[in-house]
């Protein structure tokens, strides 16, 4: 058995390294940078830079990357080596500070949005002190931002961090006005769930749109999916069981703190929960973890598949952003207290976070929205696209009360006083979980359930600690100026419950109920990506994003410009590939088996002609309905290839382009695939060229 806590971390250049590598005061003055975010004198870090180094050499290292997450949702490395020349033709390992805090990739090649011009490539990548360096496949891993010559954010590190210093400031200014002294910093902190599907390679290299696309453009439904719900928490089969144990031993050497896993409910599905950390850093673990579950399934003959719906009629794959805020002593201030006083601040940041969803909804949909998450949206395993809360019926039935300046009998049978008395100690975690809503509090946390599986979580928790800073800052400007804190504290506390209640809902998000419900409400039905983008370039936005130092007004249009494109860029992919696979293997399939058909019934009619008759009634039926299906198919793919033409057409802006693809090649593919998938479930088996949903979802066993 392996020595799991020698095992966790080994690959990391963490706090018991830097102790054990660094003198004292250089350690201190690191230690400093990483809690405070004081500069790095160059000293300094000449010396971190040199022990790192000897560190990652001692562990077998060849090479330093600056590992950065620029606009493309995946993380890039530039590899360099640790030699330097000398006299003699022979080398030394060197790894200066200079190359340790500051590297220069191209700027100009990756999605700047209209930042960068081709012309203008100068890019830097930036350490950041505050998460640990790592080792991975022989080379030494630096976590960075990435910025332009000219300091524009071109990454999704830089805006989450800068997102939160901005709930740390405001969230201070919280605290003092509550008489806390001890806490010096306000972290955020995440967890994020992550499901996916394991299917075997070899299936996997025979579907051109997996490999593509990573979801199945074409597909019939097997007789059997998840309806049994046999799989949901069933027995690990012994192929994913190896995966998983690797897997987990492969991220605890990272410092990864991967906790859970188990089957989940669709056939061939999966999911990894870690433990908590602070934002940035968990940010950094899941693109961490996705990466090794790529390569990992690879090594033990599987493919895994991240994308958001990659089987229709199943369920998809999303990514439970689990967010909380802390003090750096401990203090979870989403957590009830056990006196009054406490009870009044977890109240206080309680509405703040109620406030900012329902003020920002839209944003929020923006922050979970992608071509691919639009698959996922509103089906039987997501909440739908409208934005709403879960708190539980007991804690709504205290904000009820405050806003009603009742008293509330709790189900202990807790009294609770409101008004401008002090608050008693109320029952913690007396709620039940709702699966279906988007945003739902599960006890000292909140639970944002719509992001898609293959998500950054850098975008969501750029909005959800960007917009809750902003209401902390608006109480924070109310309550600083108060002469009695205890009566206007309550006055803010139920003037909050009553303007902004509506975004909370304790039931089916599913039912359709809830939709009509939740219009008279006043909530927005962000249905697609293309209706929600706008919404992050309107002014309010901008206000809010500029006013926090989050974004300038050019990053806020360079991301919606990354965003629109993506959006266009995924959808004509997905098209020219069904386009390629109907010419290239369904058609001729089809051809194929006709052919087979025609020549039989040709042989019982000639037989028939003599003697003996024998019925050709399957034979005449098989061959006509597929006939019909095959000319239907042409008309389709004609009428695709069309619509794909005609995206080449100018458009007057980003949103124009995507809308046309949204309501013109999509609704197009959607036809073609309808007739693809009826055809599949009259061809036979023998010449039909693409693995089945039967064969891909039980292929791992």
């Amino acid at each position: 058995m392996k020595d799991v806590t020698g095992l966790f971390g080994s690959m990391v250049f963490n706090d018991a390294v830097m102790q054990a590598r660094l003198p004292k005061d250089v350690y201190r003055s690191l230690k400093k940078t990483i809690s405070r975010g004081t500069p790095l004198e160059l000293d300094v870090a000449n010396v971190v830079a040199t022990a790192m180094k000897d560190w990652a050499i001692d562990k077998g290292a060849t090479h330093f990357t600056h590992w950065f997450q620029p606009m493309t949702g995946v993380t890039a490395e530039k590899h360099d080596s640790f030699i330097s020349p000398t006299e003699g033709g022979k080398i030394i390992m060197e790894f200066s500070g200079k190359e340790l805090v500051r590297g220069e990739p191209d700027a100009s090649s990756f999605p700047s949005g209209g930042l960068r011009a081709t012309f203008e490539a100068r890019g830097y990548t930036v350490w950041d002190a505050t998460s640990y360096a790592f080792i991975k496949d022989g080379t030494l891993c630096v976590p960075t931002a990435f910025c332009s010559y000219s300091g524009e954010a071109l990454d999704k590190k830089t805006p989450l961090l800068r997102s939160m210093e901005a709930i740390d400031k405001q969230a201070m200014r919280i605290l003092k006005l509550f008489g806390n002294t001890s806490a010096k910093r306000v972290i955020t902190t995440v967890g994020p769930e992550q499901e996916y599907f394991l299917i075997d390679k070899e299936m996997y290299l025979k579907r051109p749109d997996l490999v593509f696309t990573g979801r199945t453009l074409f597909g019939a439904r097997p007789p059997k999916g998840q309806e049994l719900e046999d799989h949901y928490f069933g027995s690990i089969k012994p192929r994913v069981s190896a995966f998983m144990k690797e897997l987990d031993e492969e991220l605890w050497k990272l410092g990864v703190h991967a906790k859970t896993k188990h089957n989940e409910v669709a056939p061939a599905q999966h999911e990894l929960a870690p433990i908590f950390s602070t934002t940035n850093i968990a940010t950094d673990h899941n693109q961490l973890t996705m990466e090794l579950m790529k390569s990992i399934a690879n090594k033990h003959g599987m493919a895994c598949l991240l994308h958001e719906k990659p089987f229709a009629g199943v369920n998809g794959s999303g990514k439970h952003n689990n967010w909380s805020i802390s003090t750096d002593t401990g203090l979870n201030l989403l957590e009830p207290g056990d006196t009054p006083h406490e009870n009044a601040q977890f109240l206080l940041v309680l509405v703040a976070v109620i406030k900012a969803i329902d003020e920002y909804q839209d944003l929020l949909r923006v922050s979970a929205a992608s071509a691919a998450n639009d698959h996922r949206l509103g089906a039987n395993e997501a909440p739908p696209a409208i934005i709403s809360m879960f708190i539980g019926d007991e804690l709504m039935g205290i904000l009820e009360a405050i806003e009603s300046g009742a008293s509330y009998k709790g189900k202990k049978k807790l009294q609770m006083e409101v008004g401008v008395s002090v608050l008693p100690p109320f029952p913690k975690d007396t709620t039940d979980r709702n699966r279906t809503s988007p945003f739902a509090f599960t006890g000292n946390k909140f639970e944002f359930r719509m992001l898609g599986s293959a998500f950054s979580i850098a975008g969501p928790n750029i909005v959800l600690n960007t917009i809750v800073a902003e209401v902390l800052r608006q109480f924070a400007d109310k309550l600083e100026k108060s002469k009695n804190f205890t009566k206007d504290l309550a006055d803010l506390v139920k003037k909050t419950v009553a303007d902004h209640k509506r975004i909370v809902f304790n039931g089916n998000n599913y039912a359709e109920e809830w939709v009509t419900e939740a219009k008279k409400r006043g909530l927005s039905n962000l249905r697609t990506t293309v209706d929600a983008l706008p919404a992050f370039i309107s002014k309010k936005s901008a206000d809010l994003f500029t006013r926090h130092h989050v974004f300038t007004e050019g990053e806020i249009h360079s991301r919606y410009e990354i965003m629109m494109e993506g959006y266009c860029k995924v959808l004509h992919i997905e098209a020219l590939t069904m386009i390629d696979m109907v010419k290239g293997k369904i058609m001729p399939a089809c051809i194929e088996y006709q052919n087979e058909l025609a020549k039989l019934l040709e042989r019982k009619i000639s037989i028939s002609c003599g003697n003996m008759e024998i019925d050709t009634t399957l034979e005449k039926h098989l061959l006509t309905e597929i006939s019909k299906l095959s000319a239907c198919m042409l008309k389709k793919l004609t009428a695709l290839e069309s619509t794909v033409g005609k995206t080449k057409d100018k458009y007057k802006d980003a949103l124009a382009q995507a809308s046309f693809y949204r309501d013109s090649v999509f609704t197009a593919m959607s036809e073609l695939r309808l007739i693809v998938d009826e055809l599949e479930t009259l061809s036979s088996k023998k010449y039909w060229p693409l693995p089945t949903y039967a064969d891909m979802l039980f292929s791992v066993i």
